[in-house]
């Protein structure tokens, strides 16, 4: 059996699959790591007005995207180290606009085995409490 993850080395694991895994792209997004153990974890989307499409909404296009990445690094938070995986499914839910300014990330982490990892994301303004965008995904991990 596998010794725990402190929330310490989970806390850098996220982190660190934040600042070298995934396309500048993505790092653009500024995602922040607010707390990870083994069970998920808290990330921040900070306020960004290149995200706001014509309707002055944040677009569905960046909530999605940091969904798919706060759930990578949610993963390798659980696991103590980054694992190369690959998003084999991932339905959302835009339950409601999002107003531009930060957005409260929170990622559980639903089953983590030796192949496949099945997560819910769910996000809100900051200091909101009404939900605003929901997800599931499944990833795949390829290094085994």
């Amino acid at each position: 059996m596998p010794e725990p993850i402190s929330q310490e080395s989970a806390l850098q694991a996220a982190r660190d699959t934040l600042a070298t895994v995934f396309a500048p792209w993505i790092r653009a997004l500024g995602l922040e790591v607010l707390s990870a153990d083994a069970a998920g974890g808290d990330f921040r989307l900070p306020d960004n007005g290149d995200l706001v499409h014509v309707g002055g909404v944040i677009c569905g296009q960046a909530t999605a995207s940091a969904a798919d990445t706060c759930a990578v690094a949610a993963l390798a938070a659980a696991n103590g180290r980054f694992r190369v995986c690959t998003t084999v499914d991932m339905t959302t839910h835009f339950i409601r606009p999002l107003k531009p300014g930060p957005v409260a990330i929170r990622v559980d982490v639903l089953s983590n085995g030796r192949r496949m990892a099945y997560v819910r994301v769910e996000m809100r303004a900051e200091g909101d409490p009404r939900l605003a965008f929901t997800a599931t995904g499944a990833y795949a991990y390829l290094d085994g």
